[in-house]
Order: C-alpha cells, then sequence, then structure tokens
C-alpha cells in the first residue's frame, strides 16, 4: 500500500460521522511521505521541535507545538509515543513510529479521542509492521 493511501483510506476516514481536517505521514527527518491536500505547510523547525519533544518529553510545553506557524498548547499525551495538543475547538494528535510521525488534525464536531483513536491506532500498526 502507498504511504498516500494510508493517508486517504485510514486517516482520512469517517468515524461516527466525523473526519479528520487534515492528515500526513512524515518521516522523522521532516520528509513528507504523504499528506491531505489540505496539510499546514510546516517548517523543519517545527518537526525538530516535535522530534525533540519524543526525545526530551515536556520540552514543548512551555512553548506549545507548532505546526504551519499554527500554535498548540500542549496537552497531556504519551512521553516519547504521542504528543496531543489543543487550539480553540480543535488540536492535534502526533505519533511517533520507529521511522515515522504520523500527523492528525481535527476541528469540531470531531472530538480529541476520535481524532487520537485514527493517529494511534495507524500508528500502532505501522510499529508492528517494523515501520
Amino acid at each position: 500500500m502507498s504511504w498516500q493511501a494510508y493517508v486517504d483510506e485510514h486517516l482520512m476516514c469517517e468515524i461516527d460521522g466525523q473526519r479528520l481536517s487534515a492528515a500526513a505521514i512524515i518521516g522523522q527527518d521532516g520528509s513528507v511521505w504523504a499528506q491531505s491536500d489540505n496539510f499546514p505547510q510546516f517548517k523543519p523547525d517545527e518537526i525538530n521541535g516535535i522530534m525533540n519533544d519524543f526525545n526530551e518529553p515536556g520540552s514543548l510545553a512551555p512553548t506549545g507545538l507548532y505546526l504551519g506557524s499554527t500554535k498548540y498548547m500542549v496537552i497531556q499525551g504519551e512521553p516519547g509515543a504521542v504528543i496531543r495538543g489543543k487550539k480553540g475547538s480543535g488540536g492535534v494528535t502526533v505519533k511517533k513510529t520507529n521511522q515515522a510521525l504520523i500527523l492528525g488534525i481535527y476541528d469540531e464536531p470531531m472530538t480529541p479521542g476520535q481524532c487520537n483513536m485514527i493517529v494511534e491506532r495507524l500508528g500502532d500498526y505501522l510499529i508492528d509492521q517494523g515501520l
């Protein structure tokens, strides 16, 4: 399966009548493997900041998580595995796999839990595949 198919079929899928606003699979080096059409244009230092938080959990908490120049307040995640961010009625979930980052962005009426489930389920699957 192509990386784009993972984004289109697994991340941008419908769950309880809702879908993510945008999603991407990005290599840990910041290279885009696949993304939805409307995924924000991010800066390399934003991905570096995310990777740094996986290596040093909590490092993004004081400054927030930036993605496409949008600032998300970092909320409870799983140190070294998942980072969750909130902005207004929406947010972002980032799941780290062995080689990549799975990112999902959502807005109401999708709930944070629905976003987490979509992103983390694909991330867990890819980890099981050694990716």
